[in-house]
C-alpha cells in the first residue's frame, strides 16, 4: 500500500491494476493530449502557464492527477539528453508530487519514447499500456487510445516500428540537434487541428467500438481515454460510461472523479 497516494499496484494477466481509496474530500483529476512544444515555442508556453494555473486550482483538493497521453507533443530521452523546455511544467509537477498529489503519465503516440525521466526525477508513475483503476465504487479502464479498437493500421505499423528497440537504437546515435529536429517535424506534420475535430457517430468512433467490445468481456463503469482531441461523454450499455478528456490546445478539458461519479469540464483561465 503506497501511503501517500493511498493505492495498491498489482500486475495481473499483464494489464497494470491499481486499487484506489479515495480520501474524503479528495478528488481524481483526469487530462490528456497537452502537446507541449507545439506548434511552436510561443504557443506552447502560453498553453503551459494555462496548465500550471489549472494545477494551482486543483492541488487543495487533488489526490492524484493522471496525464493520460500526449503530454508532449515529442519526446525522445537520450542517455544524458532531453528534449529543453517545460521548465516551469516539471517544476509544479515536482510541487505537487512533494505535497502529496501522485502524478500518473500515459504515454501516447506522440511522446512513446517516454522512459524514467520524470520517475526518476519527479516520481512520477509512467505507464506505458492501458491500466483498470478499481475503487470501493467504481471500476476504470484508462487508456491514451492510440491503437485502440479497428482501423488505424497505418499508425498500428509505424508505432511497431517506432517502438522497435532496434529503431531506437539508431535514432539514439543521431546527434540530439539533429534527432530531435527530424522528430519535431515529423510530429508537427502529424499534428491534427483539435478545432476541426468531429463526431463521425458511434458506429465510426473507433475507440467508442473498442469500448463497446470490452464491455462484452468486463464491465467498466468508466472508459477514459484521450487521442481524439474531442471532449465527450457517450452512455453505453449497463450504465457504462465512454469519457473522451478532449485536448487543451482548444478544449482546455478535464475530467474529475469524486469517489461517486466522474463529470467532464472545462477550464476557464479567464475567472
Amino acid at each position: 500500500m503506497h501511503t501517500a497516494a493511498q493505492f495498491c499496484k498489482l500486475l495481473v494477466n499483464n494489464l497494470e491494476k491499481l486499487d484506489i481509496h479515495i480520501i474524503e474530500n479528495k478528488r481524481i483529476y483526469f487530462l490528456s493530449d497537452l502537446h507541449l512544444g507545439a506548434p511552436n515555442y510561443i504557443n506552447s508556453l502560453a498553453r503551459e502557464k494555462k496548465i500550471i494555473q489549472f494545477f494551482d486550482l486543483i492541488k487543495q483538493d487533488a489526490q492524484a492527477v493522471f496525464l493520460v497521453g500526449d503530454t508532449f507533443d515529442f519526446w525522445f530521452e537520450y542517455q544524458q539528453v532531453i528534449t529543453k523546455g517545460y521548465v516551469r511544467f516539471f517544476a509544479k509537477l515536482m510541487e505537487l508530487k512533494e505535497s502529496g498529489i501522485d502524478i500518473h503519465i500515459f504515454v501516447g503516440n506522440h511522446d512513446l519514447w517516454l522512459k524514467d525521466y520524470l520517475q526518476q526525477e519527479i516520481g512520477a508513475i509512467i505507464h506505458h499500456q492501458k491500466i483498470e483503476i478499481q475503487n470501493n465504487k467504481k471500476h476504470f479502464l484508462v487508456a491514451h487510445g492510440d491503437g485502440l479498437g479497428p482501423g488505424d493500421l497505418k499508425y498500428k505499423i509505424l508505432k511497431k516500428i517506432f517502438t522497435n528497440p532496434i529503431c531506437q537504437w539508431l535514432f539514439r546515435w543521431l546527434h540530439p540537434d539533429i534527432g530531435i529536429k527530424i522528430a519535431q517535424l515529423w510530429s508537427r506534420h502529424s499534428f491534427t487541428d483539435p478545432s476541426v475535430e468531429v463526431f463521425h457517430g458511434e458506429d465510426k468512433e473507433w475507440l467508442i467500438q473498442y469500448c463497446k467490445r470490452k464491455l462484452t468481456e468486463k464491465h467498466f463503469d468508466y472508459f477514459i481515454m484521450g487521442h481524439r482531441h474531442l471532449p465527450m461523454e457517450i452512455i453505453l450499455q449497463n450504465n457504462s460510461k465512454y469519457i473522451n478528456l478532449g485536448d487543451w490546445i482548444v478544449n482546455n478539458s478535464y475530467a474529475v472523479f469524486d469517489g461517486n461519479e466522474m463529470k467532464l469540464n472545462k477550464f476557464d483561465d479567464r475567472q
